[in-house]
This record gives structure tokens, C-alpha cells and sequence, in this order.
């Protein structure tokens, strides 16, 4: 039976990305997204925070825009597939990875550009040809 997976997220972006280009030729944009979660502690009654980092992936005109639109800072919400990955860090410690194959990405703003009143954001990008991804 085949499986299928689908994951949305929302955040900012941690650095301007990066384009490169394979040995075929084919665009592909690397950037990160931090998406944070806040909430409040029943028992302490603080304000607590936490936040996810996602290594996003973006491939052929999907990559060539991000990488003339994405910022540092600016709020995207970006659709696709989620890998996990295990490794050693350098100082020992295991760690994680999340890394996200984008299929479409959505630009919201950056920080404080949206308001309230209009609820306008930005535009977005969706990449059609998801399905001739080369892995």
C-alpha cells in the first residue's frame, strides 16, 4: 500500500537562502524556518515558548523564486514533505534534523508587515512539478 504525508508549516525565516545548482542543471534553494509555539504553564502560570527549527528545500522555479523573494525575518508558510534525520553534532551529542522537500510556498510578510485591519500578507508560489524531484 502506498503512503502519503503532507505537512504544513508557518514561521520565519532563519537565514536568506541559499541557491545552487545540481550537475544537471536543475535549481535548487536552501533556507530555514523557525516555527515557535507559545503557551502558558498551568502550574507556574509562565509564558512558555518553544521552537522548531526546518531545513527547507525548494526545487526548480520554485527554488529560483524563493530565492529572489525569501528574506531572514519574513513570515512564510511553506506545504510539502518532512524527512527526519539522526546524527552525532560535533560536540557528541545526538541530534536531529527536519528537513522539508517544499511544494509550494506561500510568502506572508515580514515581521510587523501584516496588519490587522487587512489581513493582506504577500503572494505565494506553488511548484508543479513536484513529482520529477530527483530522489
Amino acid at each position: 500500500m502506498a503512503g502519503y504525508q503532507y505537512t504544513i508549516i508557518i514561521g520565519n525565516v532563519g537565514r536568506d537562502p541559499e541557491l545552487r545548482y545540481t550537475q544537471s542543471g536543475v535549481a535548487v534553494c536552501d533556507f530555514s524556518v523557525a516555527v515557535s509555539r507559545r503557551w502558558t504553564d498551568r502550574t507556574t502560570n509562565e509564558q512558555r515558548e518553544k521552537t522548531t527549527w526546518f531545513r527547507v528545500s525548494a526545487w526548480r522555479g520554485l527554488a529560483e523564486t524563493c530565492n529572489q523573494y525569501v528574506r531572514k525575518g519574513m513570515q512564510i508558510m511553506v506545504t510539502g514533505e518532512i524527512d527526519a534525520s539522526a546524527f552525532t553534532g560535533q560536540d557528541g551529542q545526538a541530534r536531529a534534523s527536519l528537513d522539508l522537500t517544499a511544494q509550494n510556498v506561500q510568502f506572508l510578510g515580514s515581521r510587523g508587515d501584516r496588519t490587522e485591519e487587512s489581513g493582506e500578507y504577500g503572494g505565494g508560489y506553488n511548484n508543479q512539478q513536484a513529482d520529477d524531484l530527483p530522489f
